[in-house]
């Protein structure tokens, strides 16, 4: 309430809390976002500085709070608001976090939501790389596909996205498992920012135009949707799209504990090892020639919720992974 009264005198906020206890302010958040779409409507109003609000201490690390802090359902409430005044943001790395809060700190009669959780994360993207990504709001990584070699463009097999730090971090360990186990499927990558970049352009600023958006994630391949929220927001969003049969979500379904990032994730399946099994699922040409991944997958899974279990903490595989794949189209 006191940085809305300072907003509405013609300086500037910064709202900071963590994911589960955002919605405590959610009828003021609620309030704020009508009346600045019943400014639209006078022409008299001055603009006001950005509503901005960091969300951190995500459900995705919850290794010492536990289920009472695992709600990332904040953002469902700005996918209600009208697409003029609302903006949510889910920077993967500190770059694309950079490049956020510089474009959100300047936009005038919006509120912002950026998530973005507070401990260590790999970073992907060089500082230009990242203001480039925010700019278009989501797009292809090149470095992490394989479905455009040179001269040789193929359709992929698969698309796989996310939008998130650790659905991308989840994402990227999968891609590269399928490189070293399937290594002739072709997978294009897409990294989301703008979360409402999903939706049609008609219906948000930030929305992509059908022919964009059907380009990006094919109009017939299936897509892999590895999300740092509730599932139904990203079908919400696509649900007008003519490929959205097309896309399968991964997200956050009530299952959590006091976990290890990855034992959260697994049982979740936004995990590396299931997204691998949902890819070898759905890629019809594959048929039963993955089978003996797939039991590789499980196995995987229950040898690192063994782990966890005993060690109180994720294997150094998980914790040490990085990205080694290069972007070459071996």
């Amino acid at each position: 309430g006191m940085m809305e009264g300072y907003l509405l005198t013609g300086r500037n906020g910064f709202f900071h809390t963590y994911e589960a206890f955002a919605h405590v302010i959610s009828s003021m958040y609620n309030q704020h976002c009508k009346w600045l779409e019943h400014c639209e409507e006078i022409p008299w109003r001055a603009p006001i500085g950005p509503w901005n609000c960091l969300i951190s201490s995500t459900v995705w690390r919850q290794d010492h709070n536990g289920f009472t802090h695992q709600d990332p359902g904040f953002i469902d409430l700005a996918g209600n608001k009208k697409g003029s005044i609302t903006r949510v943001y889910l920077p993967a790395d500190a770059n694309s976090l950079l490049a956020v809060a510089e474009h959100a700190l300047t936009e005038t009669n919006v509120s912002n939501i950026i998530v973005c959780d507070k401990q260590k994360h790999l970073q992907y993207l060089e500082i230009d790389a990242a203001h480039r990504h925010v700019a278009k709001g989501l797009g292809i990584w090149d470095w992490a596909c394989n479905d455009d070699c040179g001269t040789e463009m193929d359709e992929p097999d698969v698309v796989m996205a996310s939008a998130g730090d650790i659905p991308t971090k989840e994402c990227l360990a999968a891609i590269e498992i399928l490189r070293e186990q399937i290594p002739q499927l072709k997978v294009r990558y897409v990294n989301v920012v703008k979360l409402f970049s999903l939706a049609p352009s008609s219906e948000h600023p930030h929305g992509l135009s059908e022919r964009d958006f059907v380009d990006l994630f094919t109009p017939d391949r299936p897509v892999i949707f590895n999300f740092h929220g509730y599932p139904w927001l990203i079908h919400r969003l696509t649900y007008r799209r003519p490929n959205h049969a097309n896309f399968h979500v991964r997200g956050y379904k009530e299952h959590g504990n006091i976990n290890t990032p990855l034992e959260l994730a697994i049982s979740n399946q936004i995990d590396r090892f299931n997204l691998v099994i949902d890819v070898i699922d759905r890629v019809e040409s594959l048929g039963s020639r993955a089978a003996h991944i797939k039991e590789r997958m499980k196995d995987e899974i229950q040898k690192h919720r063994t782990y966890a279990y005993t060690h109180g903490m994720d294997s150094p595989e998980i914790n040490n992974w990085r990205w080694k794949s290069g972007s070459d189209c071996d």
